[in-house]
C-alpha cells in the first residue's frame, strides 16, 4: 500500500528524448495542411529537371528550402549555372532568393521578400 501511495504522490519526471522529438516533428500526415494558404517546402537541387520543380512551386506561391549541398560538392559550376538560372526565373515572377547557409538557399514567391542585410545586436 505505501508503495501505491508513493507513485501516487510522487512527482512524474519523464525524460524526453529530443532526437527521437525532433525527428518525429515531420510525421504530421499531409491531409492536415489542406486549408494552408502556402507551403514551406524543402526541396534538393541534384538535376536539371529540379529547378523546373523549383520554379512551379514558387509559380504556386510556395517557400522553398532548397539544398544544395550535394551538387556543390559534386560540380560547383553547375551548380552556379543552374541557380543563376533560377534566380531569372524567380526575379521575372517577382519573387526573391538568397542564401542563407552553405547549404541552403531560400527562395520565395512574389509579396515575399528575404531582408538581406545582417543586423548586428
Amino acid at each position: 500500500m505505501l508503495g501505491f501511495l508513493e507513485k501516487i504522490l510522487k512527482p512524474k519526471t519523464s525524460e524526453i528524448d529530443i532526437e527521437e522529438f525532433l525527428n518525429n516533428l515531420d510525421v504530421e500526415e499531409e491531409s492536415m495542411y489542406d486549408n494552408a494558404d502556402a507551403f514551406v517546402k524543402p526541396m534538393t537541387l541534384e538535376k536539371d529537371t529540379d529547378k523546373d520543380m523549383v520554379i512551379d512551386e514558387v509559380k504556386k506561391g510556395n517557400i522553398i528550402l532548397l539544398n544544395i549541398a550535394d551538387l556543390s560538392k559534386r560540380n560547383a559550376v553547375k551548380l552556379r549555372d543552374m541557380v543563376n538560372l533560377i534566380k531569372k526565373q524567380v526575379d521575372a515572377l517577382d519573387g526573391d532568393i538568397a542564401r542563407i547557409s552553405q547549404d541552403r538557399v531560400l527562395i520565395t514567391p512574389a509579396r515575399v521578400k528575404i531582408i538581406k542585410k545582417r543586423e548586428t545586436m
